[in-house]
């Protein structure tokens, strides 16, 4: 079974080449050598590699250097600024880059205006949705604010982060966890959007392989739909709840869902809506690879 990890995150140590903004919950470092160790221990054939934005806010450079060492496990998603004037030129030019299929914004974590209406906001959507690019969207803690904008932009693929709900960075589990699903399931309405049920083991109140996240988790599967949800850890955000395989692990031991949804959620969803596979990232890079030998041929 093809398994793609809707959401990691990679980083190098604090240092004054590329400096943090931010501490992120999680090791001092998560390389990417030791994100793909990580992933091959537990056999995930690849992931969704999202530049860390309480880390490194709009720069994405550290992820663009992983890419390049692992371009056939790891596919790319950039956070971007809708306060920034040029924002539709950098979106653009994400779209241009080798590995990138998405963008993302973060509502409240970003520091951005409560209003649905805004035209930073919505021109990040618009301009993602011209060029076919989706949109990670953290709405959580700003629901009534996601589903405005999430309405407003019906020709943007939204991929809603982390269930849409508040996660914890560490514990306890909150009294409530799933208090707003209710209203996160009023997003399935809307065609163009997905959701990552990704994060959800930190939801839980009992040991692995946490069982008691499945009567919520089966509601967003059946709301959405198995075609419109992925799967995620969200590591290394988790690691203060459960380990890598365990994150991994409480998905494929479940009796809850079927073999061939399972074969949906972790993977084959993500791999339709962001068009992007393992095998399809070996096939470009054998391409470029052989592309560039020709070209250096040519200049002997």
């Amino acid at each position: 079974m093809l398994t793609i990890d809707a959401q990691v995150h990679a980083y190098e140590r604090n240092h004054p080449g590329r400096p943090w903004h931010a501490e992120l919950t999680g090791p001092r470092e998560v390389t990417g050598d030791q994100m793909v160790a990580a992933m091959d221990a537990v056999g995930v054939d690849s992931a969704i590699l999202v530049s860390p934005f309480t880390i490194y806010r709009y720069d994405a450079s550290y992820a663009l250097e992983v890419h390049e060492r692992h371009s056939a496990r790891f596919a790319l998603v950039k956070p971007v600024d809708p306060a920034n004037p040029s924002v539709a030129e950098v979106i653009a030019d994400w779209k241009r880059t080798p590995g990138a299929v998405g963008v993302r914004m973060l509502l409240v974590r970003g520091g951005y205006t409560e209003d649905p209406a805004d035209p930073g906001l919505n021109r990040v959507l618009v301009e993602a949705g011209r060029l076919s690019l989706p949109v990670n969207l953290h709405i959580a803690g700003r629901l009534d604010q996601g589903l405005e904008l999430i309405g407003r932009n019906p020709d943007t693929q939204i991929i809603v982060d982390h269930l849409g709900l508040i996660q914890p960075h560490e514990p306890p589990v909150p009294v409530d966890p799933w208090a707003e699903l209710p209203k996160v399931l009023t997003l399935a309405k809307m065609q163009h959007v997905a959701i990552k049920i990704s994060g959800a083991c930190t939801l839980s109140r009992e040991p692995f392989p946490y069982r008691d996240i499945w009567d919520p988790v089966c509601r967003v599967i059946d709301a959405f739909g198995i075609d419109r949800c992925m799967w995620g850890t969200d590591w290394t955000r988790a690691v203060k709840f459960l380990n890598y395989a365990q994150g991994v692990d409480a998905f494929r031991v479940t009796d809850r869902i079927s073999q061939s949804d399972k074969a949906k959620l972790m993977g084959g969803t993500l791999a339709r809506i962001y068009g992007w596979s393992p095998r399809q990232a070996s096939i470009s890079s054998l391409t470029c690879d052989a592309q560039s030998k020709k070209d250096r041929n040519a200049s002997l």
